[in-house]
C-alpha cells in the first residue's frame, strides 16, 4: 500500500486544477485500451472510441515505433513518468495544451529511455533505443488533442468545472475524507493526514511523507486516472464521477418533451439526483441564463427543490416532479 503523509498546510493549499494535456493522455490512454476492447465503457465514451479508434488504430500502424512507445510508456502497474508530467497548477485552465506538452518534447532522451524501463519492469524493447522518443510522444498527443479532444474540449471543460463544484461541495460537507475516498479506486482518506493513493504494494508506490508540497487534483472526462509528482508539486488525476463522464445526453421522454419542451424536460430529468446551475449548464450545454429560467419555472410549479450545500445551492425533484417523470415515461409505467 503507498500513501502520503501530509501536513495541514498542504491540504489547506490544495487546490483542483483544469490541464489540458491531462485530459490529452486520458484520452490516449482510453484510445490504447480501445484497441483491445472498449466493451466496459460507458455509452458516452463508447460513441467517442467509436468515432475515433479507426483513425488511431491507422496511425499507429501506420508508425509501429510510436504504437510500441505508447503500449511501454502505459505500463501494467505504472505509466513512464516523462508521459505524465505533473500539472504546473493552474487552476484557471493555463497554461494552454501547447505550452504543456512543452514539458514532454523538451525530455531528455536518456531520461525517457529511464523512465520506460520503469513502466516496462525491465529491459526497454531494442526499438526504442533511439533518441526521438520524447519528440514521438509529444506528436502522438497533439495528434489525439487535435483529432479527438479539442472538438470536444468546451463541453469537456464544463463537464470537469461541474466536478470541481460538486467535489467542493462534498468537501464542505463531508471533509477530506468524503472527498477524497472515492476519487479513484484504492484511494481513500487513512486518517492521521495520511492519503492512501494505491492499495499496490512496490517500490515504484513509495509512502512519503510530503510536507509543503503543491498538492493538485485533476479531473480528466475519461474512466483513467494515476499519480505524479516533480520536485515539490504533487496530482492526483482522477475521472469525473458517475454521469458527470457521460457524454451523451440524458434520456428525455417523449410525453415529457411534448409538455415542458425539450430543454425544460431535459433539466428536470436531470434532477433525478441533485445537481447546480454549474452542473446543469456542463451537461444540458444550455447557457447559464436557460438553465436559471427553467429552474424558475420548475421551482414555481412546485417540480423541484432547491437546498444549499457549502457555496453551491442544489436542485432536486420534489415528489410531484418525480411522478411527472415516471409518468411520462412509458418504461417506468411497464416496470411499476
Amino acid at each position: 500500500m503507498g500513501w502520503w503523509q501530509i501536513d495541514a498546510d498542504t491540504l489547506a493549499g490544495s487546490r483542483f486544477v483544469i490541464s489540458p494535456l491531462a485530459e490529452t493522455i486520458a484520452s490516449l490512454k482510453a484510445l490504447e485500451r480501445g484497441t483491445v476492447a472498449h466493451t466496459g465503457a460507458h455509452p458516452g465514451e463508447r460513441a467517442w472510441l467509436d468515432a475515433h479508434l479507426p483513425a488511431y488504430r491507422a496511425r499507429q500502424a501506420a508508425d509501429p515505433v510510436t504504437a510500441l512507445l505508447v503500449r511501454a510508456a502505459f505500463g501494467r502497474t505504472w505509466n513512464a513518468d516523462f508521459i505524465t508530467p505533473t500539472p504546473s497548477g493552474h487552476s484557471d485552465g493555463r497554461p494552454v495544451f501547447e505550452d504543456e506538452i512543452v514539458r514532454i518534447r523538451e525530455t531528455p532522451p536518456e531520461r525517457a529511455r529511464d523512465d520506460l524501463r520503469l513502466s516496462v519492469d525491465g529491459p526497454v524493447p531494442a526499438a526504442l533505443h533511439r533518441s526521438d522518443l520524447p519528440e514521438r510522444a509529444a506528436a502522438v498527443l497533439e495528434w489525439v488533442w487535435a483529432e479527438a479532444v479539442l472538438p470536444y474540449w468546451p463541453r469537456r471543460r464544463r463537464l470537469i468545472e461541474a466536478d470541481v463544484v460538486a467535489r467542493t461541495a462534498q468537501l464542505s460537507q463531508g471533509g477530506w475524507a468524503s472527498a477524497l475516498s472515492d476519487m479513484r479506486p484504492g484511494m481513500r482518506w487513512l486518517g492521521g493526514n495520511r492519503l492512501q493513493i494505491t492499495t499496490r504494494v512496490g517500490p515504484l508506490n513509495p509512502s512519503q511523507v510530503i510536507p509543503g508540497v503543491r498538492l493538485m487534483f485533476v479531473p480528466v472526462t475519461p474512466h483513467t486516472g494515476w499519480v505524479s509528482w516533480d520536485a515539490d508539486r504533487y496530482a492526483v488525476v482522477y475521472p469525473c464521477a458517475g454521469a458527470l463522464a457521460d457524454t451523451g445526453r440524458a434520456r428525455v421522454p417523449e410525453p415529457l418533451r411534448a409538455l415542458l419542451g425539450p430543454a425544460r424536460a431535459g433539466v428536470l430529468v436531470l434532477l433525478g439526483a441533485p445537481k447546480s446551475t454549474t452542473q446543469l449548464v456542463a451537461l444540458t450545454g444550455q447557457g447559464l441564463g436557460s438553465v436559471g429560467r427553467h429552474l424558475k419555472v420548475l421551482l414555481d410549479a412546485g417540480l423541484i427543490r432547491r437546498r444549499r450545500s457549502g457555496r453551491s445551492v442544489l436542485y432536486f425533484r420534489t415528489e410531484a416532479g418525480e411522478a411527472l417523470v415516471r409518468a411520462g415515461d412509458p418504461a417506468e409505467e411497464l416496470a411499476g
